[in-house]
């Protein structure tokens, strides 16, 4: 606690505001989290790219042209990822170079940063996203650990972007992880052959990884779609112009989603105060009346 109030950290309960709630939802979430940062861990749209240490100069390109474009086509996104060698420190200095918040997940304690030649980055990234442990000061960076902190970067995230990755490592356990948790799961493909790309494209061939080439690939799959009228549309909504047709609890589906959009039923359901059973009729009649899409892992988006 000493530490803690020294440096400036933030402990995180899962009864706090400030605790991620993608996270919460989750039934091996930490009871605890050590947070030293300013990004809002409860952004409306959470992404973590993770994969191989051994980042290749395909695997850096991909990064660095989708970090970039994501900027131009959805400018509010906190990239999450796990600091470690590899694609975690690209995405991390992509998102940096590109004005994102950027967050990292440790396998130890706040009193130190592994690796070590990442401390100049991480300094950074607390300026500009933070830096997230379950784990007390003097805890070590144990290999136990680093799976254990993968659960995390799934949790608190709406989608993993696996970049490159062997046939098997902590990438693709994070992309299971996230599977079980019943969030969206993405992969780059590569070069037959090629030793940092087939556990990619294993994941591609297996339906467990949904295939995309591009920025644009991944926010037309999550229904990300910003660019547009946004401003135009809120005010329409605020003065009553936009869906005139809807029912009173329609329009209470629709003034959440505005809120925060992509939602899962449950989520809508608590949010509204409506039974499960009648949330599930008004969104497919919503639906129907091209109000809302229902998009992979369950979450409903208001159409613009």
């Amino acid at each position: 606690m000493a530490f803690v109030e020294r440096s400036g950290i933030r402990v995180l309960t899962m009864g706090d505001a400030d605790y991620p709630r993608r996270l919460r939802m989750c039934e091996d979430a930490p009871v605890v989290l050590y947070y030293k940062g300013v990004a809002d861990l409860n952004r409306q749209r959470v992404i973590n790219i993770v994969g191989t240490r051994q980042c290749t100069a395909y695997g850096q390109d991909i990064i660095r042209r989708f970090v970039g474009d994501l900027r131009q086509l959805c400018p509010d996104v906190l990239i999450v990822s796990g600091l470690a060698y590899g694609v975690d420190i690209h995405a991390h200095r992509n998102a940096l170079e590109n004005g994102f918040d950027t967050v990292g997940v440790l396998a130890h304690g706040l009193d130190r940063i592994y690796p070590h030649h990442h401390r100049d980055t991480a300094a950074e990234m607390v300026g500009h996203g933070g830096l997230l442990t379950e784990y007390m000061s003097q805890t070590q960076a144990l290999p136990n650990n680093f799976r254990q902190r993968n659960r995390i970067v799934a949790g608190m995230s709406d989608a993993t972007i696996l970049v490159e990755s062997a046939y098997r490592g902590g990438g693709l356990i994070t992309c299971r992880i996230a599977q079980e948790y019943g969030r969206d799961v993405f992969a780059f493909p590569g070069a037959v052959g090629m030793p940092f790309s087939e556990g990619c494209n294993r994941m591609i061939q297996n339906n467990t990884a949904a295939l995309i080439m591009s920025a644009e690939d991944f926010i037309e799959a999550m229904g990300w779609k910003v660019r547009g009228k946004m401003e135009e549309v809120r005010g329409k909504m605020e003065e009553g112009e936009l869906f005139p047709e809807l029912t009173g609890e329609e329009r209470a589906v629709v003034e959440v989603l505005r809120q925060t959009n992509d939602l899962q039923l449950n989520m809508l359901s608590v949010r509204t105060n409506i039974p499960v059973g009648q949330m599930a009729a008004l969104l497919f009649q919503l639906e129907m009346k091209g109000v809302v899409k229902a998009y992979a892992g369950g979450n409903y988006h208001l159409v613009n």
